[in-house]
C-alpha cells in the first residue's frame, strides 16, 4: 500500500496509479477504523475493476476539525493510526492519503461550501455548521484526489444525500456510492464512536435499530406515522434514549412526509450516555 504524507507525494502516487490501474474509488475516513470503513473499501473496488485494468481504491484518514462544533468531541475522537495502516493493507488499499492539516486548510482560506436542501434539518439543526465542514472537506479531497467514484455509508445517510447534492450541483462529475449499513450480529450500526458506550449502554443502544424495525412494520401495516412516530419516541425515552429527531423523510430531499412511499426513510438520532447513535432505515 503506498501512503502519502505530503501532496506532492498524493500527486507522484496518483499519476502512477492512473497509468497503471486506470480508474480510482475513494473512500474518504476520519480513521478509527473498523469492518464497516472495509466494506466500503471491497464496494469501492468492485465499482473500478474493469477488464482491461485492475482500478485502484484510495482512502484517506484526515479528522475534519471544521466539521466540530464547538463542545463537541473533535479531541476526544479516536485515532489509531498504526491500527488503521494495518487494517488498510489487510483490505487491500492501494493508496492512503493521511495529510496535516495545513494540507487542508491554510488558516487563510476564504472558501467554504455551504450547503442547503438535503443539508436542512435534523443532524444540519443539531449540530450548526457541520454539514458546511463535511462538504468543504469532501470538496477539498476530490480535487487533491480526483477520483471516478466515491463509496459513503448509509449510516450518515443525511451526509450521504448531501455529499450527492453538492457533486450534482457542482457538476464533481464523480458517481457517489451509497454503501449499506454494516452492522454487529445484535444490529446495531457500527461506528468508532461506539467504543465510547460502558457495557450497560452497549447492551441497551440496539434497541435503537430494533425501534426502527418495529416502527416500520407498523407503518407498512398502515397506521398512521404521526402516532407511531410519537409512541415509538416515548419508548426510546423509557429506554434512557435522549432523542434528538425521530422522522419518516423523504430519500432524498430529507424533507418530512406524512404517509409511506417507496422513496420513505425511516431516520433517528439520540444520545446513549456520551454517545450520539444514528440510524436509518429504508421503506
Amino acid at each position: 500500500m503506498l501512503i502519502a504524507r505530503t501532496l506532492n507525494e498524493l500527486r507522484d502516487h496518483l499519476r502512477a496509479l492512473r497509468q497503471t490501474r486506470g480508474m480510482i474509488g475513494l473512500v474518504p475516513t476520519m480513521g478509527a477504523l473498523h469492518e464497516g470503513h472495509l466494506s466500503l473499501l471491497a464496494a469501492a473496488r468492485g465499482e473500478v475493476v474493469r477488464p482491461a485494468k485492475p482500478g485502484a481504491v484510495a482512502a484517506s484518514i484526515f479528522v475534519n476539525p471544521l466539521q466540530f462544533a464547538a463542545g463537541e468531541d473533535l479531541a476526544r475522537y479516536p485515532r489509531d493510526e498504526a491500527g488503521d495502516i494495518s487494517k488498510l493493507e489487510t483490505a487491500g488499499c492501494d493508496l492512503l492519503w493521511m495529510p496535516a492539516d495545513a494540507d487542508m486548510y491554510s488558516g487563510s482560506d476564504a472558501t467554504v461550501i455551504d450547503v442547503g436542501g438535503p443539508a436542512l434539518g435534523w443532524e444540519g439543526d443539531a449540530r450548526p455548521g457541520h454539514f458546511r465542514g463535511v462538504a468543504t472537506v469532501v470538496a477539498k479531497l476530490f480535487g487533491q484526489i480526483r477520483p471516478d467514484i466515491a463509496c459513503f455509508g448509509e449510516k450518515d445517510f443525511q451526509q450521504l444525500q448531501v455529499v450527492r447534492r453538492m457533486v450534482a450541483d457542482l457538476a464533481f462529475g464523480i458517481r457517489i456510492v451509497g454503501v449499506a449499513t454494516l452492522r454487529e450480529a445484535d444490529g446495531l450500526a457500527m461506528s468508532s464512536r461506539n467504543r465510547f458506550l460502558t457495557a450497560a449502554e452497549r447492551a441497551k443502544a440496539p434497541r435503537l435499530h430494533a425501534m426502527l424495525h418495529s416502527a416500520m412494520t407498523q407503518l407498512r401495516s398502515g397506521l398512521n406515522p404521526a402516532g407511531v412516530l410519537a409512541a415509538s419516541r416515548m419508548s426510546l425515552t423509557a429506554d434512557g434514549f435522549n432523542v434528538d429527531y425521530l422522522a419518516l423523510v423523504d430519500s432524498e430531499t430529507l424533507q418530512p412526509i406524512d404517509a409511506l412511499q417507496s422513496s420513505a426513510r425511516l431516520i433517528v438520532a439520540a444520545q446513549l450516555g456520551s454517545v450520539r447513535l444514528l440510524d436509518n432505515i429504508t421503506a
